[in-house]
């Protein structure tokens, strides 16, 4: 694939703004929309490129669509919604959806999407903020095969791995696994730290330990340091994590899965929440505990 594709791409948040422009960095002409229109500007004056005014502006005449907005019914107001990207979608052209959503959601704009001639994957992303500016996130799709080869080059521009995980809906029911085993190993990583410091030992040359042995993980790599700070002003916010794991148990429910540890670190998230901080980094579970004791 040559790098002179017409792309757009909807929602500029802490996401899709990198996202967008590594996009852009690669060679792609790139043409965004954003509701808040002064986020849309400020890409365009650091990247080049264009903005328009709907989503359905920003459609016409592009190859690829990309999409990171906020949950499902912020999705549907961008894709099927008046003024909605698929109807200035042209035939053979193809949707990348990489909000976290539900999978009903997925599979609803697929359909919808190959009614009009259209291909749609679902392609959420794991790695936060700094994956995103980095271009090393993590990117589950679920959709048609030759539609996945078709978009991958792009993705591949904003990501350091990318795999197809099976028809609409995969790519949101792998997400959810995600972020079903952060929730816990955060909770946990948590608690080991409080006991650390409560037992008088040093917290920082005690991960430094334990993260070269089994109890490894990549937010005991990442997040230590900020979580023995006390330091949350950062990261992926408790609000977007509650939204996730509302997903994850609604899904749940449906498909028969136990979720008793998610479903109890849920309700620490709203703990948190309650402490005032919905935007906080996730790893400020510990803050909850240090709160109580």
């Amino acid at each position: 694939m040559g790098v002179d594709k017409s792309v757009a791409f909807i929602g500029l948040g802490v996401m899709g703004y990198p996202m967008a422009g590594h996009l852009s960095q690669m060679g792609h002409s790139v043409t965004v929309f954003n509701r808040t229109t002064a986020v849309a500007e400020r890409w365009v004056a650091q990247h080049g490129g264009a903005m328009a005014s709907t989503p359905g502006d920003a459609a016409k005449g592009a190859d690829f669509i990309f999409c990171c907005v906020g949950n499902d019914d912020d999705l549907r107001s961008v894709t099927v919604g008046a003024d909605g990207a698929f109807a200035g979608m042209g035939e053979g052209s193809v949707f990348v959806d990489h909000t976290t959503a539900s999978a009903g959601v997925a599979r609803e704009l697929a359909e919808i999407g190959a009614d009009g001639g259209i291909g749609v994957l679902d392609a959420p992303v794991s790695g936060g903020q700094a994956g995103a500016e980095n271009g090393a996130l993590t990117v589950m799709v679920g959709g048609e095969e030759v539609i996945f080869h078709q978009a991958q080059p792009l993705i591949d521009c904003f990501s350091k791995s990318v795999r197809l995980m099976g028809p609409a809906g995969a790519g949101q029911l792998t997400k959810m696994v995600n972020q079903i085993c952060i929730a816990g190993l955060v909770q946990s990583l948590s608690e080991g730290i409080q006991f650390a410091e409560n037992a008088g030992l040093d917290a920082a040359a005690v991960i430094d330990v334990i993260s070269k042995g089994a109890a490894q993980s990549w937010q005991m790599e990442n997040r230590f340091e900020t979580m023995i700070a006390g330091e949350f002003e950062h990261g992926f916010a408790v609000d977007w994590m509650r939204k996730d794991l509302a997903i994850c148990l609604e899904e749940a429910r449906r498909n028969g899965s136990q979720l008793p540890v998610a479903a109890l670190v849920d309700q620490f998230y709203a703990d948190v929440q309650e402490m005032g901080g919905n935007r906080w980094d996730t790893s400020s579970l510990i803050a909850r505990l240090r709160h109580k004791s």
